[in-house]
């Protein structure tokens, strides 16, 4: 079930709590029945508000260079059938050429137990 974030203007705190889409909370007593949380000397008719927020992970992309320091490998397929190494580091090659195994990522390199 996905989780929502609503702020309550009452007493100014912020509250996660889970439900379905379809289910609506509107007031500070419903919301700290659903999260378990300390309704504390707030009255439960205060109404709350869902807050908008990114999802965890929802991110920009990372670019080729942050993936190439983090030690993963990106191959980019050409028209040509090879595939160009956009992440390649010392003596790698930038194209990896069907059959050839010189040209393939030092894989062995990059990955440890």
């Amino acid at each position: 079930m996905p989780r929502y974030d609503y702020f309550c203007d009452a007493n100014g705190r912020t509250v996660e709590t889970v439900h379905r889409i379809s289910e609506q909370v509107c007031t500070w007593g419903e919301l700290c029945a659903r999260s378990g949380a300390d309704p504390g000397e707030t009255p439960a008719d205060a109404p709350v508000r869902k807050i908008i927020t990114a999802p965890p992970m929802a991110n920009t992309p990372a670019g080729d260079s942050h993936l190439k320091n983090l030690g993963f490998t990106k191959l980019v397929k050409r028209s040509d059938g090879t595939y160009e190494n956009v992440t390649r580091t010392g003596t790698e090659s930038r194209f990896v050429k069907p059959g050839d195994k010189s040209t393939m990522p030092h894989f062995h390199k990059k990955m440890s137990d």
